[in-house]
């Protein structure tokens, strides 16, 4: 390969990494656009829901959830430390 093929295959390469980094550049700045736009608004006046997204009510959590777990750094009830 000449020197001037050897030249030539850089500029084709440089010339696809600027295309590339271009592409990327647009598709970061498609990305921040999406995280700053506001939640669409459903009919009752509130965000839409988002497909997996779980709404955590603001009811008690039921307490057999907890039976026999350790609270931390408490150890579970009943027992003593050595």
């Amino acid at each position: 390969m000449s020197l001037q093929d050897e030249l030539t295959a850089v500029q084709l390469c440089l010339d696809d990494l600027v295309r590339t980094v271009g592409r990327l550049e647009r598709s970061l700045a498609q990305l921040r656009e999406a995280a700053t736009a506001p939640a669409p608004i459903g009919p009752a006046g509130h965000a839409a829901p988002v497909d997996g997204v779980i709404t955590i009510t603001e009811a008690p959590y039921d307490t057999t959830l907890w039976t026999d777990s350790d609270d931390e750094g408490l150890g579970v009830p009943g027992r003593h430390a050595p």
